[in-house]
């Protein structure tokens, strides 16, 4: 990752105001990676960006829906915009992601957020928000991003 920032996380209290920095850095761009290993935290902290949001509802994993759908209210202009939570981690092959529409998500006005995102490399706009976040020996997390 270039220009890379990182914030480091001891408790899960901390997610909050991590995600609005992260938010803030990623300056706008509505397409997002989320990489690191099962159980690291990506959909937490997708639910931490959510409740940021104020995203009203359970907000959950998809691995087995593939694709979850939120609304946000935008605080500017109080119009509702949609986030996209995908997760490709039961997919084998790309041509699985097209076969659903990834091209479409990819490339929309919406939030997009994509966990395993490496299936689909090469797919990827050349803008997009990366985010990884690694589980250190002692509890603690490391996002990186940029």
């Amino acid at each position: 990752m270039t220009n890379q920032r990182q914030e480091i996380v001891f408790d899960l209290s901390e997610l909050p105001e991590v995600a609005e920095r992260v938010l803030l850095a990623a300056r706008g761009r509505k397409k997002w990676t989320l990489t690191g290993e099962m159980g690291a935290g990506k959909t937490t902290f997708v639910q931490a960006l959510c409740a940021h949001w104020r995203i009203d509802g359970r907000v959950s994993s998809p691995t087995y829906s593939l694709v979850n759908e939120y609304f946000l209210v935008e605080k500017t202009t109080q119009k509702q915009q949609l986030v996209r939570h995908i997760d490709l981690y039961r997919l084998q092959k790309a041509q699985e992601a097209i076969d659903f529409g990834i091209e479409d998500y990819l490339y929309d006005d919406a939030y997009c957020l994509i966990e395993w995102a490496d299936l689909i490399a090469d797919f990827l706009p050349e803008n997009m928000f990366r985010l990884q976040i690694e589980a250190l020996d002692d509890g603690r997390r490391k996002i990186s991003f940029s």
